[in-house]
């Protein structure tokens, strides 16, 4: 039973562990929002290609970037042993139409 309430504290509170955001100009307005995955590999020392963040804001001068570690991509990072460690890139602007996104 203690074993188990351990992992479940465990999986709620080690949720997206690791997050970091930087605004571009102003930062975002409106909140629509682009996500792509960043692959890397080696424990994050080798990386597949960059995202272009500026590609993904469709050159909006105003967004925000945000870098984070999912419970998934820690749990894929795990069952590789840290052989493949992907990281989620999402892009916050105003220049995307709502219904066409989805919310962060």
């Amino acid at each position: 039973m203690k074993k188990t309430l351990l992992v479940s504290v465990m999986l709620f509170t080690l949720n997206s562990c690791y997050v970091h955001k930087t605004v571009v100009g102003e930062g975002s307005q409106s909140g629509a929002v682009e996500s792509t995955k960043q692959h890397n590999f080696v424990y994050g020392l080798a990386s597949g290609k960059t995202p272009d963040t500026q590609e993904m804001a469709k050159g909006a001068k105003d967004y925000d970037v945000i870098t984070s570690h999912s419970f998934v991509d820690g749990l894929i990072n795990g069952l590789t042993f840290g052989l493949y460690n992907p990281t989620t890139i999402k892009i916050k602007d105003s220049n995307y139409p709502f219904n066409s996104l989805s919310r962060l």
